[in-house]
């Protein structure tokens, strides 16, 4: 199993950013970053998660954009979930990498074709329309411990 990132990118609601972090420092995540933080999720969301993030003994690192991100960790694979996306994920997708990063989107509006060029741009399985970020978290992570999982890697 490869070391993975979570990046949640561009958000502005507290909400959003809390539900994020809290199921990523339960699913063991060692590193939850945020990029392009704004509204009051950067003012009260920040400071919220970072407390969290100490009691848990989790790294929660806040950074100005996705390349700041990528430059810093230095991923094998950069993964952006869109439901806009024409390749599909899948546990083989990740299953030779040693370091991959997960980015996921905290606006509706998904991605900018700027930021969609940074990495390869992928959609959950079965899901027609736009995913929110804490759900596709989830789906994901159930799909890199479950049988799928096992199956892919035979």
């Amino acid at each position: 199993m490869p070391e993975i990132f979570v990046v949640l990118h561009n958000v502005s609601s507290v909400q959003k950013l809390l539900d994020f972090a809290k199921l990523a420092f339960n699913l063991e995540i060692k590193y939850v970053i945020v990029t392009k933080i704004g509204g009051v999720a950067a003012q009260a969301g920040v400071a919220d998660a970072s407390k969290l993030a100490y009691k848990l003994n989790k790294s929660f690192i806040v950074l100005p954009d996705l390349k700041d991100a990528i430059e810093l960790f230095s991923p094998d694979a950069i993964i952006l979930i869109s439901q806009q996306a024409d390749k599909v994920f899948s546990p083989s997708t990740i299953a030779n990498k040693k370091r991959v990063m997960l980015i996921f989107s905290g606006m509706e509006s998904g991605f900018s074709k700027i930021e969609q060029s940074l990495g390869d741009v992928y959609k959950l399985p079965v899901f027609k329309g736009e995913v929110p970020p804490v759900a596709s978290l989830a789906v994901i992570s159930y799909m890199l411990s479950g049988e799928e999982f096992k199956k892919d890697q035979s």
